[in-house]
């Protein structure tokens, strides 16, 4: 886990976008001892949505499918 100061973010905008390219995580930026950002590179913040789609997609599908094996039909 990249852990940094939020004011990292201002000096060293590059060091953190590299950083969050290379490693294909998410970097979490502290102010006042807690965490109040998170950064990443696009890709990821791409790669994240799509599987999140996906499993709300296969829940839904699930549910549906239990439903219909109880005998409840959903609307």
């Amino acid at each position: 886990m990249n852990i940094r100061p939020l004011n990292t973010i201002r000096e060293n905008y590059d060091e953190i976008a590299e950083l969050c390219r290379k490693t294909k995580e998410p970097v979490f930026l502290i102010k006042s001892d807690e965490v109040d950002l998170v950064v990443m590179d696009m890709d990821t913040y791409t790669r994240i949505e799509k599987e999140l789609k996906l499993r709300a997609e296969f829940l839904a599908d699930e549910k549906t499918r239990v439903h219909r094996k109880r005998g409840v039909y959903l609307k």
